[in-house]
């Protein structure tokens, strides 16, 4: 995965809060409701507060100095291809190009939406959240939240291949969920039952799906500032990390490492085989009109 060097990152899209996150609030880490959020936020979820993990406490805000770092470290696309975070930076950049275009295109009006770097802990409109929840999108507050350490843990834990395009996947996948939220599927799906046919499953297949959409026209998407894709180069290999990170994730994988067994009446994410279907639909078709997992 390559970047246009020469191209322009906006960071005022991302907010850094890994220097500044305090201590004290609502820990997720332990007990029942470390376990709980463990098992069914870690998979790419859409928040805490999906899970009934909320608290009353403001969201942390960034500090100047942190979101600083990132303002003046990830200034063009030459940035994005050495550092992590400025690669992550110009994902979210992207891909929100990409949705307000096409938004536009069918009469639509995308809202952005800002991701948030924290480690350890963060507070969020849906509660508070640790790192072992994993990334997740926040309706409340329409903010990505993600801890960069996870990438290590979904190569390391979870057995993807790892690479850029994988990191790309889990971001896509997060704002594939922003997308639901603007369209008002997250609002018609909140049934909280599990299962390989509940709505969370197919929330988090369309959310794939979506991804991939972004996927096929990340080479194409023009940015304002400079007229090109900031997306210069995606190779087969790219899109196989993303398959990769895709099945790493399925509820099947994760109970076999975790337990021994598949039990498909707790899917709450949907399968291995799932993740990799609807990731390659939305990429082949670039369509999200063939995203419709509820059908």
């Amino acid at each position: 995965m390559q970047f246009d060097d020469d191209a322009d990152l906006d960071t005022s899209q991302v907010q850094d809060r890994r220097s500044g996150v305090p201590g004290g609030g609502l820990t997720i880490g332990g007990g029942i409701a470390g376990l709980l959020a463990l098992v069914l936020g870690l998979f790419f979820g859409i928040g805490p507060g999906e899970l009934g993990l909320t608290s009353q406490e403001p969201a942390t805000r960034g500090t100047a100095s942190t979101d600083a770092q990132v303002a003046g470290g990830c200034r063009t696309g030459r940035d994005a291809n050495t550092r992590e975070d400025c690669r992550i930076v110009a994902v979210v950049n992207s891909a929100q190009s990409f949705w307000n275009q096409e938004f536009a295109r069918r009469s639509g009006t995308y809202t952005p939406a800002s991701t948030v770097f924290f480690t350890g802990q963060v507070r969020t409109a849906c509660g508070a959240a640790t790192s072992a929840v994993g990334p997740f999108y926040c309706p409340g507050d329409r903010k990505v939240y993600l801890d960069l350490g996870f990438f290590g843990d979904l190569r390391t834990k979870f057995g993807a291949s790892g690479g850029p395009f994988a990191q790309a996947y889990v971001v896509a996948h997060e704002y594939g969920h922003h997308v639901q939220n603007l369209t008002g599927t997250l609002a018609r799906a909140q049934d909280r039952r599990t299962g390989a046919d509940s709505a969370s499953v197919k929330v988090e297949l369309q959310a794939d799906c979506y991804a991939g959409v972004w996927a096929r026209h990340a080479t194409t998407t023009p940015e304002k500032s400079t007229g090109r894709p900031l997306v210069k180069q995606l190779t087969r290999a790219d899109i196989d990390d993303g398959l990769s990170a895709a099945a790493a994730v399925g509820d099947d994988r994760i109970q076999e490492r975790s337990q021994g067994r598949v039990t498909p009446e707790n899917w709450t994410h949907g399968s291995a085989a799932q993740r990799r279907q609807w990731f390659s639909t939305g990429y082949s078709t670039g369509d999200m009109g063939r995203c419709d997992t509820f059908r």
